[in-house]
């Protein structure tokens, strides 16, 4: 019996989803006489909630919340089937809720996140997983805690293990996804200027998150993670208590990929850009290094490669093909049986 291919791709971000990559990969191949399998993947940016919920199940509710600027947005959260929730901050303080013309680094707040997160605790969800990849924002999760405190979950003391309460007592778990590992001061700086900060920008905002971390009940400064959305992920773990988990492999864990990984024949997986940043936590080198000691082949299938030969080798990729469209997309996918 020949085994299926594992279609494992990332977003083409801005332009295509997980699920339409997937998808035109998936009818390449079949269209080339192999049963293929797709597998949408995400390592905490956009489309991780999508991509949990389509692999475990559940149940998206939305409402009314408010987008970075304080404008009203409809955004949801998912209920998933054991009792925990999803919430994608990029739903309510996502970047590209906001016109470039628009952006204001400054102003740009993680309000609607901390209204989604109430929502989805007052719905009895515990824990609540949040993923904060593609934010607007650089308040260092303030808004989200603003919004939180105000309806009725007390922050967590300063003590080693930190537990943040809801109005009726019981314990707020907040599990937070994260797509990088940059503490919670270098936000601005590298995160900063691609949301419209200038330089001066960038050190207003790196004044305001050195005073926010010393009002915190524990110091987010120089902890990996606690940088992610703009310090949200920091603010989350130093007010609220919450875990920080790295994105890929805890989607890729979530979703079982490493069953799905070795029952299949070769997989394929992809992003809009193969580059660095592929190499250090990203979703693709995860899949890849996961295929490469699972003794698994692993191609991909990429909007552009911006990496060189030995970095290829390094994460092992059997070969990288790139493709702009999801025509190209799909006969990309049906020339690999050529291979």
């Amino acid at each position: 019996m020949t085994l299926p291919v594992l279609v494992a791709p990332d977003s083409f971000k801005g332009t295509f989803s997980a699920r339409e990559v997937a998808d035109a990969i998936a009818a390449g191949l079949r269209d080339a006489g192999r049963e293929a399998r797709e597998l949408p993947v995400a390592d905490g940016g956009e489309g991780t909630m999508d991509v949990l919920v389509a692999a475990l199940g559940g149940e998206v509710r939305t409402l009314t919340v408010s987008d970075p600027l304080g404008r009203p947005v409809e955004a949801g959260f998912a209920l998933v089937p054991d009792g925990s929730a999803v919430v994608e901050m990029a739903q309510a303080s996502g970047l590209s809720l906001v016109a470039e013309p628009d952006r204001d680094p400054w102003a740009a707040s993680t309000r609607g996140t901390g209204e989604l997160i109430a929502a989805a605790a007052s719905a009895g969800a515990s824990p609540i997983v949040v993923t904060v990849g593609g934010s607007a924002t650089t308040d260092g999760g303030a808004g989200a805690i603003e919004a939180l405190r105000e309806a009725g979950f007390e922050p967590a003391g300063s003590s080693p293990a930190p537990r943040a309460s809801s109005p009726n007592g019981a314990p707020l778990d907040l599990h937070v996804v994260c797509d990088v590992r940059v503490p919670f001061e270098d936000a601005p700086r590298i995160f900063g200027p691609q949301k419209g900060a200038d330089p001066a920008m960038v050190e207003r905002l790196e004044r305001r998150l050195d005073e926010l971390a010393a009002s915190f009940p524990r110091d987010p400064r120089g902890e990996p993670m606690t940088g992610c959305a703009g310090g949200l992920s920091g603010g989350l773990w130093a007010a609220f208590g919450a875990k920080l988990v790295p994105g890929a492999p805890y989607v890729l864990d979530a979703i079982g990929f490493d069953a799905l990984m070795r029952g299949s024949a070769f997989v394929v997986t992809g992003e809009g850009s193969l580059d660095e940043q592929t190499l250090h936590g990203k979703i693709v080198g995860e899949v890849a290094t996961r295929c490469r000691q699972g003794g698994v082949t692993c191609h991909a299938i990429v909007g552009r490669n911006q990496l060189d030969p030995f970095g290829q080798r390094i994460i092992d990729l059997a070969s990288v093909t790139e493709a702009t469209t999801l025509d190209e997309i799909r006969h990309a996918g049906a020339a690999l049986i050529e291979q």
